[in-house]
């Protein structure tokens, strides 16, 4: 039987990795064409992310697990790796060449696909032995394959940790039933909820229900063995998910501290397009993806014609699957497998759950038996008629739709049909494994293309990330000063993904603290404020240590690196201030934060010859032009986009106007419009530098700094001041959004970042693993280990069918 699941889950893998492959050649996206297939946070976040984990196992990365100095001026790192790269597949990227990032998060992305479809074959072969092998690696191989992961998760990799933690979920409760690996069970819970805690929270709400659905269908239990077996598994979760803690804990309150985004209400998707959506060749975002492939849906929707399965299994696993789908519908529900609140983007990512239910329903069929003719046709007339009602009510059908549906439906019957006969049983395979891989491969192919027309998309490593690269690693000079790898952006993350130390900063985790302070400085966004601009701005650039800036030209492959000269260092002297707060014009504001009035603003809006021109108008869409010269576009259109303000130029001829095209409000001239005088901001500068400090050291962990003799006043580090900074083992103060101090005379000053939750997680962590390693000595104690109970699955009657008995063996 071992040999026969293995077998089995190396099929399912190899069969979900070719169909994946396979659609993603026909699609000629990357790695198999020329199409890109970083789409949204994929190109987004997930890239730029993973080359951030390949640099720090190389040790090129400037901070370290608990401290980002490439992000946002300096962020928390944590939660951030606890949302997006605890994955031990994510591990892999390190093996790949760095400029290969592409390629090695799409490998990253097939192998999960692959070893979701590896462990659902595993559950369901230990859930009940009976049936084919090859039986369990075709549905093994559609719940990998499901809509949700081809079309949804493959561009968000991090869920799926989620299709591989149902599984193993589920086998824990297995193991707990059988008193069985109990140090292993917690440890399996701690690693999923560890690679992705919010898929995680699902996939372990859907193992609740599988395994309640278990109980009540094992018959050898009585009522209290079932109720220990709950408090048993109950244990083993809580214990699991406290061996987490340390990454859960700061990963949650890094999400109490982050800018709240925006909040959208819970919209059910018709009946009709959920119908639709369990077709090949069907794409939506707001729909679940519940695609499995025609024979997977087959077998779960004969199951209650079935009379070879006993009327209690095939009603309790029927009507779970029929519960979980509409529990997808109903708000309050919907509610309780998203935490609570209705997620921005697709309101449907649950759907993995459902799918996994949809394959062990069909997989309790075809354990017990091969399915008879009175069975297959009540379950193809279901599925015929959830096809005729999507057709008459849905246009997500397209013209491939039907036609894939109707032809698989054909070769499953008669696989099906021909597994009766024993001797056909080959061929059978092949025709369910034939119908599967190409009905996948084509859903993965139209999804592909869908994505591209309907989605940002970002390029995969070439010449324009090499040359940027190059640049800001020519101008590097941290933590003398800090290099931006420029306005001009590739993706929400280009300080992660090409180094450098800039504003830029898309994560769920952007903290409050750096959103509204870059916001009051003139700063831009999208995202509704998780995802930060880099503001190109000298005055802005000085608080911020910004000593060098890349530029890139169109088409990105041309840079030049522009270098401020004389910059102030990373941790300055500014005088004891009284309590003040941002106002509403962004050039007051930087004043403000530098500590001089360097800027005109002009009733009229037309600036004094020699000075720089700049334009704020966060709301507007269009271009902004000073004069007849170069024209700078504008991306506003509040909440979701904000325009930064941008810069026009010197102005050289008197009276020469800044006018605006395009459409969305803009403030006043005497508001939208700033004059810098370069030689106010020089001699800002010089007094910044003369009184900063002498010396700046940065680690993974803070900032330490010399400082002149006898410096009194307050002190001011360059980086936001997200929680979690102490400094001289006082709690850091915050001036306008950065990290200050009162200097109390000494010439150093040594301030260091604890994630908040940090100390908390780690001692729920330390807790779990005593509980563990307890539970571990006690089961090696003469008599304190367990048997392994009956499970009570048994093996069906596939085998007795084999032989042409009536009962199981």
């Amino acid at each position: 039987m071992r040999f026969h699941s293995t077998r089995a889950a190396a099929l399912a893998g190899l069969l979900t990795a070719l169909a994946v492959g396979a659609g993603d050649a026909v699609a000629r996206v990357f790695p198999f064409g020329p199409k890109t297939r970083s789409v949204n946070d994929l190109g987004n976040q997930f890239v730029p992310y993973h080359a951030q984990l390949w640099d720090l196992l190389h040790g090129r990365a400037e901070g370290g697990l608990l401290l980002n100095w490439r992000s946002g001026y300096g962020t928390s790192f944590l939660p951030d790796l606890g949302t997006y790269l605890t994955s031990p597949f994510a591990l892999l990227v390190g093996l790949f060449p760095r400029d290969d990032i592409d390629l090695a998060v799409y490998v990253v992305t097939l192998l999960k696909t692959a070893g979701a479809a590896a462990a659902m074959t595993a559950l369901l072969r230990a859930q009940r032995t009976g049936g084919p092998w090859w039986g369990a690696a075709v549905l093994g191989a559609s719940y990998g394959l499901c809509g949700w992961a081809v079309v949804e998760a493959s561009y968000n990799p991090m869920w799926l940790d989620g299709l591989i933690a149902f599984p193993l979920l589920c086998l824990v409760g297995e193991w707990v039933r059988q008193r069985r690996h109990r140090v292993l069970g917690p440890v399996v819970v701690a690693l999923a909820w560890t690679a992705n805690f919010y898929t995680a929270y699902m996939a372990t709400l859907g193992a609740a229900l599988v395994l309640l659905a278990r109980l009540a269908t094992a018959d050898d239990l009585p009522v209290r063995a079932r109720a220990r077996v709950v408090v048993r598994t109950t244990g083993t979760v809580l214990l699991g998910v406290a061996l987490a803690a340390p990454v859960l804990v700061p990963v949650f309150l890094g999400s109490r501290h982050a800018y709240p985004g925006w909040r959208r209400e819970f919209a059910a998707a018709s009946w009709p397009d959920v119908l639709a959506r369990t077709l090949p060749a069907t794409y939506s975002f707001f729909t679940p993806a519940l695609f499995l492939g025609t024979g997977a849906l087959l077998l779960a929707a004969a199951l209650a014609f079935d009379r070879n399965v006993p009327g209690r299994e095939r009603w309790i696993w029927t009507g779970l699957t029929v519960a979980v789908a509409v529990s997808f519908q109903w708000g309050p529900t919907h509610l309780v497998w998203h935490v609570f609140a209705t997620p921005n983007g697709s309101p449907y990512r649950q759907t993995f759950v459902l799918a996994g239910i949809v394959v062990m329903t069909a997989w309790t069929g075809l354990a017990h038996s091969r399915p008879g003719r009175r069975a297959l046709l009540g379950g193809a007339a279901v599925l015929t008629l959830a096809a005729v009602c999507a057709a008459a009510g849905s246009e997500l059908l397209t013209a491939w739709t039907l036609p894939l549906a109707g032809a698989g439906l054909v070769a499953v019957g008669a696989g099906l049909g021909l597994a009766r006969r024993g001797r056909y049983e080959a061929v059978a395979a092949v025709l369910l494994c034939g119908t599967l891989v190409g009905q996948a491969a084509a859903t993965t192919a139209y999804a592909d293309r869908q994505r591209l027309g309907r989605m940002d998309e970002y390029p995969a490593w070439d010449a324009r990330h090499q040359a940027r690269a190059a640049a800001v690693a020519a101008a590097d000079g941290w933590p003398a000063y800090r290099t931006d790898p420029g306005r001009e952006q590739i993706t929400g993350n280009d300080p992660l993904l090409m180094g450098g130390q800039g504003a830029g900063y898309y994560s769920s985790h952007t903290p409050d603290v750096l959103t509204r302070t870059l916001a009051a400085l003139g700063g831009g966004w999208t995202s509704n404020g998780r995802n930060l601009q880099s503001l190109d701005n000298p005055v802005t650039d000085a608080v911020f240590s910004v000593g060098a800036r890349v530029r890139a030209g169109k088409g990105g492959r041309e840079v030049e690196v522009v270098r401020a000269g004389a910059e102030p260092p990373l941790v300055t002297v500014r005088p004891l201030p009284e309590r003040s707060r941002y106002g509403s014009s962004p050039f007051r504001n930087q004043e403000l934060l530098l500590g001089a009035r360097v800027y005109t603003l002009p009733a009229d809006g037309i600036c004094p010859v020699g000075s720089d021109v700049f334009v704020w108008a966060p709301d507007f869409t269009g271009t902004a032009r000073l004069g007849d010269g170069p024209g700078a576009e504008l991306r506003g259109g509040l909440p979701r986009r904000r325009a930064a303000m941008a810069p026009l130029g010197t102005q050289r001829v008197a009276a020469t106007p800044v006018t605006l095209t395009g459409r969305g409000a803009v403030p006043a001239p005497g508001e939208r419009v700033g004059c810098l005088d370069r030689a106010r901001l020089a001699a800002a500068v010089a007094g910044l530098r003369a009184t900063g400090a002498v010396s700046v050291r940065v680690t993974s962990r803070g900032v330490h700094a010399e400082l002149p003799p006898g410096t009194r006043g307050l002190l001011v580090v360059a980086a936001p001041r997200i929680p979690g900074w102490t400094c001289d083992g006082r709690p850091a103060t915050n001036h306008l959004g950065l990290i200050a101090t009162e200097a109390t005379g000494a010439t150093t000053l040594d301030c260091t970042f604890r994630p908040p939750g940090l100390r908390l997680g780690a001692g729920l962590g330390a807790a779990a693993l005593l509980a563990l390693t307890l539970t571990a000595a006690y089961g090696r104690r003469p008599g304190g280990g367990s048997r392994p109970g009956r499970t009570g699955s048994g093996r069906g009657t596939w085998a007795a069918d084999r032989r042409g008995a009536a009962g199981p063996p």
